[in-house]
């Protein structure tokens, strides 16, 4: 079988994480690969932190053309890289190695493209320039999509966490246009903004409800959360009652991994409602 990007390796890759098995990445791959009428191989890779470093450098070895990484080594696999895209730098974490064929390890972020992604095919007339954004959370999602937010031309940023000096933290860090909101004043900060998105746990099966009011919020406004189990979430569902605009996070997983496939075994795979459906079932 003739290899589509003319690469004499194995059409191998991965998801490194601890834990792992949860990972809905195979099926993503497993899917494409079939479309493609390749025979990749792509597995989970359950890696604790100990052993992280000393895995992952063995992989070109092992005929690997890449990894997708996950909680908790997005951090490790930056650092652990021979070299690092500018994306990558600026989120501070990587979700994507690339393995040359010479065994060079470089580092790409694509969950910032993921999430870009999934909202332009989910609500094709948002213009992110037309107002500002709200970002609930600031943890390692919330650096992907306020980097998004901020290269996708959103004029202002509000920055609102439970825990401030996080949000602070990361507000220095990224700059202008984010700027930090109080917890307790997150329904208010919703007035004339374009965009809310919740990058936060709460809502997620198993964590406690998010609690905003989305009075003040305009109907216009597009609602995103990027959790996706629940599907829908008692954001998503409150939005949609009132009429505004909302995309689930699932696209954000399946975006996400479109160049992870461009860059190990060529072309452009296909999001659409039949991925959604492997990747539910």
């Amino acid at each position: 079988m003739t290899d589509p990007i003319g690469d004499p390796r194995p059409l191998t890759a991965g998801v490194m994480g601890w834990p792992i098995v949860h990972s809905r990445s195979p099926r993503i791959f497993a899917h494409w690969f079939a479309a493609a009428g390749i025979e990749g191989r792509y597995c989970h890779l359950a890696v604790c932190e100990a052993d992280f470093e000393q895995v992952f450098r063995t992989l070109p070895r092992a005929g690997f053309r890449g990894v997708n990484v996950t909680v908790p080594h997005k951090l490790s696999a930056l650092r652990c890289a021979d070299s690092a895209t500018d994306t990558a730098r600026q989120i501070g974490a990587a979700n994507m190695i690339r393995f040359t064929p010479d065994g060079e390890i470089i580092a790409d972020n694509t969950d910032a493209y993921g999430f870009i992604e999934n909202i332009r095919q989910g609500a094709p007339d948002w213009n992110p320039a037309s107002g500002p954004a709200v970002v609930l959370g600031a943890g390692g999602a919330a650096r992907a999509v306020l980097v998004a937010l901020r290269d996708a031309g959103a004029p202002q940023i509000r920055l609102i966490n439970r825990t401030s000096v996080k949000a602070d933290d990361l507000a220095a860090e990224l700059g202008d246009p984010i700027s930090v909101i109080p917890w307790q004043e997150r329904s208010s900060a919703l007035a004339d903004a374009a965009t809310l998105v919740n990058t936060s746990s709460l809502g997620m099966t198993g964590q406690p409800k998010l609690e905003i009011a989305l009075d003040d919020l305009p109907e216009t406004a597009l609602i995103n959360d990027i959790v996706y189990t629940p599907l829908r979430t008692d954001l998503l569902a409150a939005g949609r009652a009132r009429g505004n605009p909302t995309v689930d996070g699932l696209g954000m997983l399946l975006h996400q991994a479109r160049p992870s496939y461009r860059a190990w075994f060529g072309g452009d795979p296909l999001v659409d409602e039949t991925l959604r459906q492997v990747c539910l079932a």
